[in-house]
Parts: C-alpha cells; sequence; structure tokens
C-alpha cells in the first residue's frame, strides 16, 4: 500500500513539474517575442533608433532602461511596448541625455511642433522649425498646397505658438511609393496616435483611448463636444500606416 501511494505521488509531482516547466518554457517564450517585436517596430527602428534603450521582460512585464535624446521619445518608447501583445505592464526607467527645455519656451514650442508634423502622412517630418518668441517658422518642401497649409494647421494647433509663418517651398516631385517592408505595426500605430492627440492643443486634454489592429485605429474615451471628436478622428486618419480610424468617443 506504501509503495502504492508513494508510487502515486512520484507520478503526481512529475507531472506538476512538467506541466510548470511548460508554464515556464511558454511564458519566457512571450518575453522573447516581446523584446524581439518592440526591437523590430516602426517606432523603435525609425524614431528611437539612435537612443540607447535596453528592453527586458519577466512574465509579461517589461522593464525599460537606458538613456534617451529627448522627454517625448520616454513616452514613444512606453506606448508602443504597451501595444505590443503579451504586455502586462511596463516599467519606464528611461532617462532624458539633455536638460529638457523649460515649458512653454521656444525651444519647447519648437519640440511640440515637429512632434506634431513628425508622424502625419500629409506632411513632412524634414520641415524645418524655427521659433522665436512664440512665432513659429517653417522652412523646407511641401509636395503641394496642401501639404504646406496643413503644416500651418498643425503648427498653430500646438500649444504655446502665437503664429504660423509657413516659408515652405512647394515641390513637384511626388513623394516615394511605400514599400512592403516598411509596413507600420499596430503598436507603432497606436503609439503615434497617441503622440499625436498629446501634441495637439486641441486634443492634449482629452480622455482617449488608442486601441490598433491590422491598421484600423479605434478611439473610445470622452470628448467635450463634436469638433473635438471629429478633429481626434482627422488627426488619428493622417497617420502613417493607419487605414481606418472608428471613432466610439462619447461627448459631454
Amino acid at each position: 500500500m506504501r509503495t502504492t501511494k508513494t508510487l502515486a505521488m512520484a507520478v503526481a509531482v512529475a507531472v506538476a513539474m512538467a506541466f510548470g516547466g511548460y508554464d515556464s518554457l511558454g511564458a519566457k517564450d512571450t518575453d522573447d517575442r516581446i523584446v524581439s517585436s518592440a526591437k523590430k517596430s516602426y517606432v523603435y527602428r525609425t524614431y528611437l533608433k539612435d537612443d540607447d534603450i535596453k528592453i527586458e521582460a519577466k512574465d509579461g512585464v517589461v522593464t525599460l532602461s537606458g538613456a534617451v535624446a529627448e522627454e517625448s521619445h520616454k513616452s514613444l518608447a512606453e506606448d508602443t511596448v504597451k501595444g505590443l501583445p503579451g504586455v502586462k505592464s511596463v516599467d519606464n526607467r528611461l532617462t532624458v541625455k539633455a536638460q529638457p527645455p523649460a515649458p512653454m519656451s521656444d525651444d519647447w514650442i519648437s519640440a511640440k511642433v515637429k512632434a506634431a508634423l513628425l508622424f502625419h502622412r500629409s506632411t513632412s517630418g524634414k520641415t524645418q522649425v524655427f521659433v522665436k518668441d512664440g512665432v513659429v517658422t517653417l522652412k523646407g518642401a511641401a509636395s503641394s498646397k496642401a501639404q504646406k497649409d496643413l503644416s500651418t494647421e498643425y503648427a498653430r494647433d500646438v500649444e504655446g505658438v502665437k503664429d504660423v509663418i509657413n516659408e515652405m517651398t512647394i515641390v513637384s516631385t511626388a513623394p516615394p511609393e511605400p514599400t512592403l517592408g516598411e509596413k507600420i505595426d499596430d503598436a507603432s500605430i497606436t503609439a503615434q496616435v497617441k503622440m499625436t492627440l498629446m501634441t495637439h492643443r486641441s486634443t492634449s486634454a482629452l480622455r482617449t483611448e488608442v486601441e490598433t489592429k491590422d491598421g484600423v485605429v479605434t478611439l473610445s474615451g470622452k470628448a467635450r463636444n463634436q469638433a473635438e471628436k471629429d478633429l481626434a478622428t482627422k488627426l488619428a486618419k493622417d497617420i502613417d500606416g493607419v487605414t481606418d480610424v472608428k471613432n466610439t468617443m462619447t461627448t459631454e
């Protein structure tokens, strides 16, 4: 009888260890996929490639450490990782290499305007931005008058901007066709939409949740009025990689 009980206990322990081992292996595979996906994401390869970011994952909890060039990169790195499958939470320990500019200063406004123009498909991230006493001057090339006008509109909607002088020249050269290798992942799209909504003063105060599935962005939360809801849709639709926007936000 004792031998039978001992054998049964041994089998039970072996089974428990086996299943525990599989669970641990599965968790490790998920963690490895999270780290790999983050490094391969469009945001990390495009906007954060020159930053010193270390990514570690343990049971779905991701820790970001290292240094980035500017404050906005901290949020961009965190929001991208949060959108990856299997991520439970993110511990953002990133530091900024340089001292961040004082709020509402010309340097602060310049950084905000550059971020506002960076992710939109209808504007150019290469636009030169100069700020003097809150007055923004834009220089560079635009592919059309519509693109030039939209650059002015987006820059004017940044907090602290008093006026915009647009000296961009219109060139007829067509933009290059996107390659299949440049397909933007959902996590990167979500991070870009969040950053864009935070950059514009008309949408920065909105309590907006952003989710992306196969390029389709779903916005939820609250807007103060229909105009703000419509603007959130417009801004999200103009982000690189977005194929459609479903806005389920409610108005107060």
